[in-house]
């Protein structure tokens, strides 16, 4: 089960609250000293938002490892240090299903697809303001980066939330708010197939 949405939109509270084990795919970032860093356009900021600050390969990797085994190892990234600081087990023993939750969840979802490993794609959509308060009040009480870049990084985000979450959706996933995706996630574990998509 794939889970994405905009930074801030609750992807990871709701992986928690579904009781399901969860991949955490933010482990997944490039060290801030990689060179294929992306920028933001007209700034010296790493672009954190972008694809390719990611390691989509590592993480579809971990995914298929643990669909066909129940066990992967993957990096320990602190985001603000910008940098793996080891490696852990993710073991997800007998459980049926398992939620693979981050910003860059739907830029996996036609591999994904391809490799007959989904269940399910989720888009989390809560609004761009409450999304704002929500990203702006966590990544500055964990410290993530500097305030004045959080504060560039959530307004930038959040005049283009309506694009990300479009995004997404082109990219093979369901746009929902909290409950209809514990609705979809529920169904999904007790292997159901998900109603279909209705406009949102």
């Amino acid at each position: 089960m794939l889970l994405c949405g905009p930074s801030g939109s609750g992807k990871s509270l709701l992986a928690a609250r579904s009781g399901l084990p969860v991949l955490r795919l933010d482990d997944f970032y490039k060290e801030g000293t990689d060179p294929t860093l992306p920028l933001v356009p007209g700034s010296s900021d790493i672009d954190w938002d972008h694809p390719g600050s990611w390691d989509a390969d590592a993480a579809i990797a971990a995914i298929e490892d643990l669909c066909r085994t129940g066990r992967t190892d993957v990096p320990v990234y602190d985001i603000s240090l910008s940098a793996r600081t080891g490696a852990d087990a993710v073991d997800i023993g007998r459980a049926p299903l398992f939620i693979a939750e981050g910003i860059f969840a739907a830029e996996i979802v036609a591999r994904c697809r391809e490799l007959g490993l989904l269940a399910d794609a989720l888009c989390l959509s809560r609004g761009a303001v409450t999304t704002f308060r929500r990203r702006f009040l966590r990544d500055l009480k964990e410290g993530r980066k500097s305030v004045p870049f959080l504060l560039r990084r959530g307004w930038r985000l959040m005049r283009d939330e309506r694009s990300i979450v479009a995004r997404q959706t082109a990219l093979g996933a369901y746009a929902c708010d909290r409950d209809e995706a514990l609705r979809r996630l529920a169904a999904a574990a007790a292997g159901r197939h998900p109603a279909a998509p209705t406009a949102v």
